[in-house]
């Protein structure tokens, strides 16, 4: 934008929500006269109306809702507040991306603030479900062309802000990863009692002929006559069920779907009771045993929980690790730990489930942990170096490339995209970067071999404007790990992404075959020297 006009931003639905607030309205009044007619909650109409009215006052937030920008600064208002903040309060604007709906499908971006002293805000509007959306971009850009001419943005871009980046927030995970350990500890606590059960159940013994009292038939094994009177099969979400004839000794027990389905009405059973439960119900045909949940089941069942809590834990070390990076540069990947707590669970769990209880005190147990712990942390360790965070000028050090493929006549294809539609790269087809073999760098649409389908790079047009690391207003596509090269071409910004090793090889190459070309407009880097690089 040329020049820097006030802002308005309302919803584009406003006239969809002043009529859902006059459904709400119409449903009070409704709900109201019916309750003076009839004198009770217990009506349709009534419940109709209930529902209107939350509609509409649901929707007073959305209709009320406006942001103004203008020569003094943003003013936001809402139902229940209104506030204003001057352009020199403002360090930067940025968008802030989430999602909406069933698995995280629906994208919405939302417009940020971030203040000189490091408060973050976000403004009720613009607002957008998915992108593109013009109307939001041409906000965004007008809301920005009014901080530059009235404050200080200490971006020259817009920062975008997504669950990938540096400048998202950690305490969902955080809370997360407490939530997970607290449930470990409630159920590592239930080991021993579960422990001590399954031992005083396995060394039950049979009643003797004198115990006639029911205190001394409590830990001895009884047996009681009965015949089924009828069966229920239900489906795996409920249990099947026996009832008994004449409700003796008891009127009805919870069984499996296969012991309800082979046991028949008529049928005399023998039941075996412990501590006042039926353990086991036995027939001609079947024989039914109620399952006693080892100890070593509630150990593993700790131990996966304390694995669960692994994930947003490392989730929250990396954006502590990356608390110094700007907002919008995206962090690495957490899988390496995710690999790390696999391994893991390698020799945890199988060490649970055989020593529940002997952790500590049997020598095979505490040699089996001790092993395993190297191993985790070896993982760990690994992971750690995985995650570290590679800068622009770390990328010579990186060595070949594992996506490195040579094809016939010495040519080289790396895996590389550009991200903007080119007459070099139509409709973003180009998947890799082929180099060498006696013709010019070009973009394929496969790895190879042989040129089918290439479209050559114009080096003579490009130059390096920086390189930097992954942002948030890059595609969601492109590997947290990789490099992106900002490229002017005649004028026009293209991004190139790329691995790191990969993107220095191909900008060496670029630059040696934009030395050798005949210049036109300005070469991709000054003469005798390498491509220029920074960081955003």
């Amino acid at each position: 934008m040329t020049t820097a006009r006030d802002v308005i931003c309302r919803s584009p639905y406003r006239r969809a929500l002043w009529f859902f607030l006059g459904l709400g309205v119409a449903g009070a009044v409704l709900a109201g006269a019916r309750m003076v007619d009839r004198g009770t909650l217990l009506d349709l109409w009534l419940g109709i109306g209930l529902l209107l009215a939350l509609v509409g006052f649901a929707s007073v937030y959305g209709a009320g809702a406006e942001v103004r920008g203008d020569a003094y600064g943003l003013h936001s208002r809402t139902l229940l507040r209104r506030r204003s903040v001057p352009w020199h309060d403002i360090a930067d604007l940025r968008v802030q991306l989430g999602y909406a709906g069933a698995h995280r499908s629906k994208e919405t971006r939302r417009v940020g603030l971030v203040l000189r002293d490091g408060c973050k805000r976000l403004l009720p509007l613009p607002s957008c479900g998915a992108a593109p959306d013009p109307e939001f971009d041409a906000k965004v850009d007008a809301l920005r062309a009014l901080h530059r001419r009235y404050g200080a943005p200490e971006s020259d871009h817009l920062p975008v802000v997504s669950s990938r980046t540096a400048g998202r927030g950690w305490a969902g995970s955080l809370i997360l990863c407490v939530l997970l350990l607290a449930g470990a500890g409630v159920a590592a606590s239930f080991v021993p009692g579960t422990a001590s059960e399954m031992r005083a159940w396995r060394s039950a013994v049979p009643c003797a002929a004198d115990a006639s009292t029911a205190e001394s038939r409590t830990d001895c094994l009884s047996t009681v006559p009965a015949v089924i009177e009828r069966t229920e099969v239900n489906g795996p979400k409920q249990p099947s069920q026996l009832s008994f004839r004449g409700g003796r000794p008891l009127e009805r027990i919870s069984v499996s779907q296969e012991a309800a389905q082979a046991f028949r009405p008529g049928d005399r059973v023998e039941l075996t009771v412990w501590r006042g439960e039926v353990m086991e119900v036995a027939g001609e045909r079947h024989v039914w045993h109620k399952h006693v949940i080892p100890s070593g089941d509630v150990a593993v069942f700790a131990a996966v929980l304390v694995l669960a809590a692994g994930y947003p834990g490392a989730r929250v070390l990396l954006r502590l690790r990356g608390r110094r990076l700007p907002d919008d540069e995206v962090l690495p990947s957490a899988l390496p730990f995710v690999g790390a707590l696999a391994g893991t669970a390698l020799w945890l769990l199988p060490l649970c489930y055989l020593h529940p209880t002997t952790l500590f005190t049997s020598p095979v147990a505490v040699t089996w942990a001790a092993a395993g712990s190297l191993v985790t942390l070896g993982l760990l360790v690994w992971a750690w170096r995985a995650t570290r965070v590679c800068g622009p000028g770390d990328a010579g050090a990186a060595g070949e490339s594992p996506e490195e493929e040579k094809g016939e006549d010495g040519e080289v294809f790396l895996s590389a995209r550009f991200l903007e539609d080119t007459d070099y790269n139509p409709h973003h087809f180009g998947t890799h970067v082929v180099l060498g073999g006696g013709g010019p760098p070009a973009v394929t649409p496969h790895p190879g071999p042989g040129r089918f389908a290439a479209k050559p790079i114009p080096v003579e047009r490009l130059t390096v404007r920086e390189v930097r690391r992954v942002r948030g207003d890059d595609s969601e596509t492109v590997s947290r790990s990789w490099h992106i090269a900002e490229l002017d071409d005649a004028g026009r910004r293209v991004r190139l992404a790329a691995a790191p090793a990969d993107l220095a090889r191909i900008l060496r190459e670029l630059g040696t075959a934009s030395t050798s070309a005949t210049p036109v407009d300005r070469p991709l880097s000054a003469p005798g020297g390498p491509p220029r690089a920074g960081r955003a």
